[in-house]
């Protein structure tokens, strides 16, 4: 990118999963993004350039992981092979050709009747899981002895399942009910073909295996004698392949990186030949720690070659180093609103938003030093790949808003030097919510008042919201155009 003499341009691309969201009585009919104090992003969004953007399409709610591969410049409809090889390989599990994979969550289900009572065995299965994983893992199936079985622990109550073997199809069908209280379910063959339903023979004998291993295990009892859930069987749901693409290198000639902690994330990136960075203290949910992400995406934007050694990729048996050559587009991931939503966390999603704001503004300080050298030029890009509302609890069809701008004018936006280089880089945890706590009416955000009244540059947007981000202009466009749009504004702004 560029010639000695020019610096080189570089993305930070900030992706808030599940950031979207609708009015909401209780703040007054604001969305959370409207109601939070968020300078920083509504600097970007006044420094620059603003949409509205649906991930896919107008109307479609998705999930992440086809989110993610549409914004990236991947049609979900051509490349999508199913979320299970996304999420073993961000565990950790090499996968090839012909290996299938499972997204899959450690769950309790009544022995007797045959019934899932919790889809969940524990949200909290940190230290436990990564046990059971490891007595799983390389499990022999009594009638399948030519297969292998592996399988790693992610996070929370879910972890990675690979089946390698001969004859193998990913067009079947999964085990887990998707809600409490439903019968396991069988696996099925979805097309017609003799390896789809030798297939699904396969992984019903591989359900009923894990589940024996499970049953007998002593961590288990443990589990009982405490009264806690049983974590007696094994969900498996989004049996994929490997896909097979072009590099983001390829596409789109810049050279990425990730800070993704979400296991599933970082294995559709694996898949895309990004290299994934490791930040400490980074977990994926609400015991994140958003500065680590943020230093980790500054530190490798601003290496020259072959300097960043906190670059690890997974290999067959554990990490390995991966291949540095100064990173032009920096992906920086952030869970925790998502699952706000999905808790129908109001108060925590407006809170978790601003303190992603000051995570954001430690990201233009970092960014703003490395830029001083006078070796890089900085672009600041932030959206979401789907709206998660808290009143709905889930993923949602709403649009995100999307802005990006140069990190110069991103300085002036927020009042000048002065004001980045007072920005703290201490970390910081997530707030912490109580059970009956509510925004007081002074700190919702009002129609003037902390944020700018005008925008500092490029278009008439001065504040990062779904609401205001329809005014800018970009207008609204597909997730499949969103590369297209950062690439141009580089070249434009050089």
């Amino acid at each position: 990118m560029g010639s000695p003499h020019q610096p080189k341009r570089r993305v930070a691309f900030v992706l808030v999963d599940g950031v979207g969201d609708v009015s909401l009585p209780r703040f007054g009919y604001k969305t959370p993004l409207q109601a939070a104090k968020t300078p920083n992003l509504d600097a970007i969004a006044s420094a620059g350039i603003n949409g509205l953007m649906d991930p896919v399409e107008v109307g479609l709610g998705c999930g992440s992981d086809t989110a993610h591969l549409s914004l990236l410049g991947y049609d979900p409809r051509v490349y999508y092979k199913g979320r299970g090889a996304f999420e073993s390989m961000g565990a950790g599990l090499a996968m090839s050709p012909g290996d299938i994979a499972f997204k899959s969550n450690f769950a309790t289900i009544d022995e007797k009747s045959g019934i899932v009572t919790s889809r969940r065995a524990d949200r909290h299965f940190e230290e436990e899981g990564p046990i059971l994983c490891a007595a799983l893992d390389r499990m022999k199936l009594p009638s399948y002895p030519g297969y292998e079985v592996r399988v790693r622990y992610a996070t929370e109550h879910r972890c990675g399942v690979v089946v390698k073997g001969p004859k193998l199809s990913g067009n079947i069908s999964g085990t887990d009910p998707l809600k409490d209280n439903r019968l396991l379910l069988q696996a099925e063959a979805l097309d017609d073909t003799d390896e789809a339903r030798h297939t699904a023979a396969v992984v019903n004998e591989l359900s009923k295996e894990m589940s024996k291993i499970l049953v007998s295990h002593p961590l288990n009892a443990k589990r009982a004698a405490e009264g806690k859930n049983i974590a007696n069987i094994v969900l498996l749901r989004g049996c994929g392949i490997r896909i097979e693409v072009p590099s983001f290198e390829e596409k789109h000639g810049l050279w990425p990186c990730m800070v993704a902690p979400t296991k599933i994330i970082a294995g559709l990136g694996l898949s895309l030949d990004v290299d994934i960075l490791e930040a400490p203290g980074a977990t994926g949910d609400y015991r994140t720690l958003l500065t680590s992400k943020a230093s980790a995406i500054a530190k490798a934007l601003s290496a020259p070659l072959q300097s960043c050694p906190n670059v690890f990729v997974p290999g067959e048996d554990g990490l390995k180093p991966g291949r540095v050559d100064g990173y032009d587009f920096g992906f920086l991931h952030i869970k925790a609103i998502d699952d706000a939503g999905h808790d129908k966390a109001s108060v925590f999603k407006v809170k978790g938003l601003e303190a992603v704001d000051q995570a954001i503004g430690q990201l233009a300080k970092l960014l703003w030093q490395a830029e001083s050298t006078g070796n890089f030029q900085y672009f600041l890009c932030v959206t979401g790949d789907h709206s998660t509302p808290v009143e709905y609890g889930d993923h949602s069809f709403e649009p995100v808003p999307f802005a990006m701008c140069r990190l110069t004018d991103f300085v002036g936006a927020v009042g000048g030097e002065s004001n980045i280089v007072a920005t703290s880089l201490e970390p910081f945890p997530l707030p912490t919510i109580k059970a009956d706590e509510d925004l007081e009416e002074d700190k919702i955000r009002e129609e003037s008042g902390h944020k700018q009244v005008k925008a500092f540059s490029g278009d008439s947007v001065c504040e990062y919201s779904e609401i205001a981000a329809a005014r800018g202009c970009l207008g609204r466009f597909p997730g499949g155009e969103m590369m297209g749009v950062i690439k141009t504004f580089l070249k434009l702004k050089a």
